[in-house]
């Protein structure tokens, strides 16, 4: 898997295979139907399966004030795409200049141009162009033009389901903490990455120490206690987290804090990344801190359980 930000600098292997053009941001199973596709129409033509992107989201720089919060970081995203099968990732930097082309121009520069694609691969919901104006309709005409090859994925739904996968789904169930529910969507357990700081040190204090994270640079799951994993340079270790504040201690500032079941070592000042599996419960206020220390204890053993299951799932 490789990674280029400037397509000047794209090396000639990756031009003229298959392309798709999106934000693939927190890589759920709708995208990767589109990957599926994106792989198959590249071995058909014997090239490559290339992956355009945008970074920042261009809607940071339109309408900063309604960005969503980002599922995952660029790095994370092109390992996620590399797992799928994808040979290369264009994270393009967004800027004004990107943004002001008008659909047609995108199409010419980017996809004929500079990539020199032979297929397309897209969803029903793409938009491409100044203020969107790309639709595509136009994108088949354009392709067609062009002698380019175009498919359209539908959407992604799971058994049963009437509604799709998308990454503003995905959105909603993380803020309200549904991170079980949101794991059945995504191709692997929401992630997310930080500093270790200093904290207060109660956790300690009373047997449990913590991890607190700070400088996170994507969403944060609702307020609540979850099982999930910590991964020290990549090495997974099973995490009781906690996102919210401490009422037991009178303690109301928002905190992430993530105890590392059975690990030792010191983690300040180290980066250290969370997976999300399960929300076990609500943060809430006890009477006494050995009332605390129980329902931890119990909070331990079902992340233990759950993290188990979670490895040994084939």
């Amino acid at each position: 898997m490789q990674l280029f930000r400037d397509l000047d600098q794209l090396p000639s292997q990756y031009r003229g295979g298959a392309l798709t053009i999106g934000n693939f941001d927190g890589v759920h199973l709708g995208h990767a139907r589109i990957v599926a596709q994106l792989c198959a129409r590249a071995k058909q033509i014997n090239g490559h399966a290339v992956v355009f992107t945008f970074d920042p989201h261009p809607v940071r720089l339109l309408r900063p004030d309604q960005a969503p919060p980002p599922l995952t970081w660029t790095r994370r995203k092109v390992e996620l795409l590399g797992k799928l099968g994808v040979d290369a990732v264009v994270a393009y930097p967004t800027d004004q200049a990107l943004l002001n082309l008008g659909p047609h121009e995108f199409f010419q520069k980017i996809v004929v141009n500079q990539i020199r694609a032979q297929a397309m691969i897209e969803g029903p919901n793409f938009f491409f162009g100044k203020n969107r104006a790309g639709d595509p309709t136009l994108l088949a005409q354009l392709c067609a033009d062009s002698n380019i090859s175009l498919d359209i994925v539908e959407p992604y739904r799971l058994p049963e389901e009437t509604e799709f996968v998308s990454s503003s789904r995905i959105r909603k169930l993380i803020a309200a903490g549904d991170v079980g529910t949101a794991r059945t969507m995504l191709t692997e357990p929401y992630r997310l990455r930080g500093m270790v700081t200093h904290g207060a040190g109660r956790g300690a204090d009373i047997g449990f120490p913590t991890a607190n994270l700070e400088a996170i640079d994507t969403m944060l799951p609702g307020i609540g206690v979850y099982a999930g994993i910590a991964l020290r340079d990549g090495q997974p270790h099973a995490a009781a987290i906690n996102i919210g504040p401490n009422p037991t201690f009178d303690e109301h500032r928002l905190k992430i804090e993530a105890h590392l079941i059975d690990y030792r070592d010191t983690l300040y000042g180290e980066p250290l990344e969370l997976l999300f599996l399960e929300r076990l419960r609500e943060v809430q206020p006890f009477k006494e801190v050995s009332e605390l220390v129980a329902q931890l204890n119990r909070d331990i053993e079902s992340t233990k359980q759950i993290v188990d299951q979670f490895q040994t799932k084939p």
